[in-house]
């Protein structure tokens, strides 16, 4: 099993959720809106910082728990459709899951996915 945790653009959400949607055996997705900052290539300045706060970049973290053969669909997919050609596009992180459990049936492992 795995997790994905997608780091998108807000107004990319509705589009890569549509197409998560055609995306069998996705068995859902959660949604957290996020703020962050990342240096790209070449990019060393530093951030606006206002009355001693950070100026953050909105966006959106898509979190998603598969089996390990949906893995390649999903993150084609997100980078597909989140994807504008601009810097800051976001990022996609895959790990590994050892264990789920779903609560309200006690299943355990891949059937609780």
């Amino acid at each position: 099993m795995k997790a994905i945790h997608a780091f998108i653009h807000s107004h990319k959400l509705s589009v890569v959720t549509l197409a998560l949607h055609k995306v069998e055996g996705l068995t859902g997705m959660s949604i957290n809106d996020v703020r962050g900052f990342g240096h790209g290539k070449n990019n060393t300045a530093p951030h606006t910082v206002v009355d001693d706060l950070i100026d953050f970049n909105p966006y959106v973290k898509i979190e998603i728990y598969c089996l390990d053969k949906f893995v390649n669909e999903i993150v084609s997919t997100i980078q597909n459709t989140a994807h504008t050609g601009l810097r800051g596009d976001g990022k996609i992180y895959v790990t590994d899951v050892n264990e789920a459990y779903r609560i309200s049936s006690g299943e355990r492992g891949e059937k609780a996915v």
